[in-house]
């Protein structure tokens, strides 16, 4: 069969467009053909393939200079062709270029299989010498909706819509329709596009637009002419939905064993379709099992991208345990568990894998035989395998840190191929991993799945940062740098910075391979969610980057970024004074103001002098992890508060040195509130200053935007998840450009607003395409935040909520109630709101303890993860009176 593509793209000199053909539904396996123009508008090329009848072709547009890609097509939605007109000989397709549209969020699984789920369909045959098929994308369509087309030929029903042709949807919203023309005698036809309702619910409407004019050329018996026309769009509004953020592990149900699960996750799932809610968002949801203690409750830093925790295994979807007395002893131990108003991360993970280990032993055998298993086995071995290997090791030498073991410190070929093949032993030791995961995988799908049969979105939530015990840096070490720590410069939540103890990441090796890493990441993501969060997206521009001898955050610069130079460090007016500026400045009234009756024992214990009322760090104590080894165990306050002021001498410095290049520096972020600073004179603040603010702020935007654009585009394409971000922080303006571009939702939070100039956000100014809610998993709650800056809390009741007086406390809830319908009401897609400030609007309902409800304290490093909901979501279910309040504030603000 002859193939001949047509698009018309103005290219300049030196560009020539390619055709990619998608080889076996794979996008990463194409073949390209190059075409041909006389113009440089106007491209062409003819393959020749053996297809037949019913067959379907994917394929992309791109643009070379040189042999080397510069732009391709939105690969999201590619083009994409039925075969299915029996005796053609000769297709003719006439294409457009398509960018990423402004509703590339309508084409996201959240959109096409979930909330306007069809089923997808191949074209209808139309028998017939000369046929013209028609496709066009409709993404506005709802569920119950198909597209249809009426025209001015007998073929289309001569205007009349009883007559007209139903179209089919071949390809996620786009619809496609053959049309006999043997009896045509036009040289072109008018049409409209329309559409028919499979329910009551809504009425026909016609595309806002003019009739459409077709050309029908001459064709030739066997000849097909396909034309892809421009979107046909409706008068129909843009959606907007609310829905619920949880952590999974807060979950409570009356069969859960002390903490959320997957099972209690489709009872959530319940409630939140039966409030008219549509998305439900959870935190990360991968192993973090380290020390297997209550530390490793922090979900950000998980030891696998692809392996689920345990945790979430539901033990009512098991077999029950052939032993009896067994099986009694562990009911007894949930029932107890499951009272406790928090989690115990260490009594339920131990018991959960208790129970793991004896249902192993008595049907892993079976099941590793099954073939389920096996499916599953050969699609995820890729991962699976080194997981099971480091869980094995780790648990055989008693540390996740690798590079302790006495041996197996480098995952070998021969060990995996050794670990695949169930003849081996130890094959026999790593088994129970496989059999663990595949019941977590299935458990994880069918939740997946059961929200897609409810219209719900199940939004997850991607980690910036992978701990630096974990599967990922033993075996593929070439893509992060383990010599330094991710972490976030100081912000509302951090005066001194986070430090998340993360590797950073070689950008440099990642993107040379296309972001493969990334990519397999996001595509196993895909198989549990529709929707996700990036978590701190800015590491996608730039990482606050910490040396590995540092606790906090203070010294960390970005990476990668535009170090100063001496000469442009002094264009300010700033002499730049190299040993000054970049050691710690200790002098005797910093150490008296510092650490004021205990200064003397500082003096003699942990420094000395080296001119005048100036000293260093002695070697032993000159870094903050050696400070940290020092006080190791120390509990008394006292002591601590003396460590931390040690800490502050460290980072009291001017200037950073660059990490890779030592003539380059960077200002110390939140200097300004440090001694060295203080010692400068008012002219040096106002340069130094000038300085700072260009460096943060506009140096490197330009830099920044260009390094996101070689990551963030090839993995907004790599599923079709609506992806949202967490662009919250020090967001250089770079940051909107990009996400502009690539039609990524922001995160819109009042308290946080993105325009320096404005204490509390503008609701109605939230742009669509957003994410807004009250308060995060890194967040005081509502309740708390209230009660936390009163006078704070007076400005926002007097000047956002347009109240006179004093602002009462605690919360009340009619109160609450107005700050939920206010951010109900803004034009955000998606108004997110976390289950405790759903619940403050009922002071009834909600916890009496709103300190209780606090589920993370970013300024601790070592907090202990364990928020529950404190009633049973059968309780929560059964709560008629508040759940009928919350279904009534969503249907007012027009969400649905």
């Amino acid at each position: 069969m002859k193939l001949s593509f047509n698009i018309e793209y103005r290219t300049v000199f030196g560009e020539e467009l390619t055709l990619n053909v998608i080889i076996d539904g794979n996008s990463d396996k194409v073949i390209k053909y190059r075409m041909s123009t006389a113009d440089g508008v106007n491209w062409y090329c003819e393959v020749s393939k053996a297809l037949h009848d019913g067959q379907t072709l994917d394929y992309y547009y791109a643009v070379e200079r040189g042999g080397e890609e510069i732009r391709h097509e939105w690969t999201v939605a590619m083009h994409h062709l039925s075969m299915n007109v029996p005796d053609a000989k000769h297709w003719i397709i006439y294409d457009h270029w398509n960018d990423t549209p402004d509703n590339s969020y309508l084409y996201s699984s959240a959109y096409t299989d979930c909330i306007s789920r069809h089923e997808l369909e191949q074209m209808r045959q139309r028998r017939g010498g000369k046929v013209v098929v028609l496709s066009v994308r409709a993404p506005q369509l709802r569920a119950e909706e198909r597209l249809a087309v009426s025209g001015d030929i007998p073929a289309l029903g001569a205007w009349d819509t009883s007559k007209a042709l139903i179209m089919t949807e071949h390809s996620h919203n786009e619809w496609v329709v053959a049309v006999n023309v043997d009896d045509v005698e036009e040289e072109e036809m008018s049409l409209k596009f329309f559409t028919v309702s499979r329910s009551k619910d809504y009425e026909t409407m016609w595309e806002n637009s003019d009739n459409r004019t077709i050309a029908i050329p001459k064709l030739a018996k066997g000849d097909v002419v396909a034309y892809e026309l421009g979107e046909a769009r409706f008068p129909v509004p843009d959606r907007r939905m609310a829905g619920t953020v949880i952590p999974i592990f807060s979950l409570r149900s009356s069969s859960s064993f002390g903490i959320g699960d997957f099972g209690d996750l489709k009872k959530m799932i319940d409630w939140v379709s039966a409030t008219g809610q549509r998305v439900l968002q959870v935190l990360p949801i991968n192993d973090t099992t380290i020390s297997h203690t209550w530390t490793d409750s922090y979900p950000y830093n998980s030891i696998s991208i692809y392996a689920l925790h345990p945790q979430y295994g539901d033990l009512n979807d098991l077999n029950e345990l052939a032993d009896k007395k067994m099986m009694a002893q562990f009911e007894k131990l949930r029932e107890k568990l499951n009272a406790l108003p928090q989690i115990d991360y260490e009594r339920v993970n131990n018991a959960k894998m208790d129970y793991m280990r004896l249902l192993f032993e008595q049907e892993g055998e079976e099941t590793l035989k099954s073939e389920p298993f096996k499916a599953f086995f050969a699609m995820n071995k890729d991962w699976l395998v080194p997981y099971a290997a480091f869980s094995h090791y780790r648990d055989l030498y008693g540390t996740a840190t690798f590079s302790k073991w006495p041996e197996h410190r480098e995952f070998t070929d021969k060990e995996r191929i050794a670990m695949s093949n169930p003849r081996t032993k130890i094959y026999a030791d790593v088994a129970l991993w496989y059999f663990i995961q595949y019941h977590l995988d299935r458990q994880m799908r069918a939740a997946h799945e059961y929200a897609r049969s409810k219209q719900v979105i199940l939004k997850g939530d991607i980690p910036i940062g992978i701990s630096r015990d974990g599967v990922e840096a033993w075996v593929e070490p070439r893509y992060f740098n383990l010599n330094g720590q991710a972490g976030a410069p100081p912000d509302a939540f951090s005066a001194n910075g986070q430090n998340w103890g993360f590797p950073t990441y070689n950008w440099d090796t990642m993107i040379a391979d296309g972001c493969q890493w990334w990519v397999r990441r996001f595509r196993k993501m895909q198989q549990y969610f529709d929707a996700y969060r990036i978590d701190h997206v800015l590491g996608f521009f730039r990482i606050w980057e910490i040396p590995i001898d540092a606790v906090y955050g203070l010294l960390g610069q970005f990476s990668p970024s535009l170090g100063m130079s001496r000469d442009e460090i002094e264009s300010y007016g700033l002499m730049f004074q190299e040993e000054l500026f970049t050691t710690p400045f200790i002098a005797d009234w910093v150490v008296d103001r510092i650490f004021g009756e205990n200064a003397n024992r500082v003096r003699e214990q942990y420094l000395e002098r080296t001119h005048d009322d100036i000293y260093r760090l002695k070697e032993e104590c000159n870094t903050q992890r050696k400070i940290e080894a020092l006080f190791a165990g120390v509990t008394d306050q006292k002591e601590l508060y003396l460590r931390d002021g040690l800490y502050s001498l460290v980072s009291d410095v001017l200037f950073v040195r660059d990490r890779k290049d030592a003539d380059k520096f960077h200002p110390r972020i939140a200097v300004q509130h440090d001694f060295i600073y203080e010692t400068l004179y008012d002219h040096d603040k106002q340069a130094f200053n000038r300085l700072y603010n260009d460096y943060y702020y506009r140096r490197n935007n330009q830099f920044w935007y260009h390094e996101a654009m070689k990551k963030l585009p090839r993995l907004a394409e790599a599923t079709r998840m609506l992806i949202c971000a967490e662009d919250l922080g020090m967001v250089p303006d770079c940051v909107a450009w990009v996400m502009q571009e690539l039609r990524i939702l922001s995160l819109e939070i009042q308290s946080m607003p993105k325009d320096p100039h404005l204490t509390f956000g503008y609701l109605p100014a939230n742009p669509y395409r957003s994410v807004s809610t009250i308060s995060t998993h890194d967040m005081p709650t509502l309740r708390q935040w209230w009660d936390e800056d009163w006078e704070r809390t007076q400005n926002y009741y007097n000047n956002s909520l347009w109240r006179g007086g004093a602002a009462p406390h605690p919360l009340p809830g009619w109160l609450a109630d107005d700050i939920v319908r206010a951010h109900l009401n803004s034009p955000s897609m998606l108004c997110l709101i976390s289950l405790q400030d759903w619940m403050s609007v009922d002071e009834k309902l909600r916890l009496p303890d709103a300190d209780a409800e606090r589920i993370n304290i970013p300024a601790n490093p070592r907090h202990y993860w364990r928020y529950r909901m404190h009633m049973s979501i059968e309780e929560l279910m059964k709560a008629d009176d508040f759940n009928n309040k919350l279904k009534m504030l969503i249907t007012q603000s027009g969400r649905k």
